[in-house]
């Protein structure tokens, strides 16, 4: 569990790995097992090309809509199933799908993938679909946010996205290093500066988390829909997934009907994440505010069941000498 005092009280790929060991045990494939594996499904509607010795391109063909989504090898190969963030979703609907995979911690900033990504300029790539959609999470986020540059009309779904990692702009986040050295300040340097041509950004983020929110904030612009989420910190990428609400997120951003309200609507879901309950639920036992507490745990008893809350319940309203006299209404709840 993650409470480092920046409102972040969930450790979700925790809990995912801890879940995924509780499954069937299933083979997985090793990186040139997957890099093989994958060269033989785009063999026929598509492609799978190295783009030069750190990142690789996938793409499949279905259609005249197109996501085009950013990630890392080792989260594909850890994650159930080892296919790409929002792949599923994009076999589902019929999109063809754009993968850009980096091995490492590359921020895809190699003059490789900026070459890539002209030549599919060059070639009016991007113009033969109808519809476009950028997603990425992180670091990847940063990506899904430089390069739709390239894709000008298009739509961005950015989660926890960082703008920069220029030391001129960015000295306040100390994570992330190593890639601190890394040139951000050419082509398709700034992520904020790069979404001018795109007809919407989304970015969901959690503002307890500093800076996270002020990466956030660099994205500035009149076409930016800033979406906040609490008390996730950098595991949004991981509930969005553990939650499973990116089918309906993407088609929401496709169709271009993702607002402050639908999303507000669909992040509803959280209210029965029992990951996200238990974490707000320790964090506000840590800071001593037991009636708090206790509203939680009646709220997550009443519409979800749960033996645990229930018991902490008991416990509260014991400790507290007897049970408050707080109301039940959803709309109370903390959560």
């Amino acid at each position: 569990m993650n409470d480092r005092g920046d409102g972040a009280v969930t450790d979700l790929d925790s809990t995912a790995q801890a879940d995924s060991e509780s499954q069937p045990v299933i083979r997985t494939m090793t990186r040139d097992e997957w890099l093989a594996h994958v060269d033989e499904l785009c063999a026929e509607e598509g492609y799978f090309e190295p783009i030069g010795k750190r990142h690789h391109a996938y793409f499949h063909d279905a259609g005249p809509i197109l996501l085009v989504s950013f990630e890392s090898l080792s989260r594909i190969l850890a994650r159930r199933g080892q296919m790409p963030f929002g792949h599923d979703v994009a076999v589902a609907n019929g999109w063809s799908h754009l993968t850009l995979i980096c091995e490492g911690e590359t921020w895809f900033r190699d003059p490789e993938v900026f070459g890539y990504f002209d030549r599919l300029v060059d070639d009016a790539f991007f113009e033969d679909f109808d519809k476009v959609t950028f997603l990425g999470a992180g670091d990847c986020g940063y990506a899904a946010c430089a390069y739709s540059v390239c894709a000008p009309g298009s739509t961005v779904l950015a989660i926890s996205p960082r703008a920069t990692l220029d030391p001129a702009q960015a000295v306040w986040d100390r994570r992330h290093t190593k890639a601190r050295s890394k040139d951000f300040t050419s082509r398709y340097g700034y992520a904020p500066d790069m979404t001018e041509g795109a007809s919407q950004v989304h970015v969901i983020f959690d503002p307890l988390t500093p800076e996270n929110a002020m990466h956030a904030a660099l994205f500035r612009r009149p076409w930016v829909r800033h979406l906040p989420v609490r008390h996730f910190g950098d595991s949004v990428e991981t509930a969005i997934e553990m939650t499973g609400v990116l089918p309906e997120l993407l088609k929401a951003a496709m169709d271009d009907t993702l607002t402050e309200a639908s999303f507000a609507r669909i992040w509803r879901i959280r209210r029965r994440f029992l990951p996200y309950l238990k974490g707000l639920l320790r964090k506000v036992e840590l800071a001593q505010r037991h009636r708090l507490a206790l509203m939680i745990c009646r709220s997550v008893t009443v519409r979800i069941g749960s033996q645990r809350f229930r018991r902490r319940m008991i416990e509260l309203e014991s400790l507290l000498r007897g049970p408050a006299q707080i109301e039940q209404q959803d709309e109370h709840s903390p959560s």
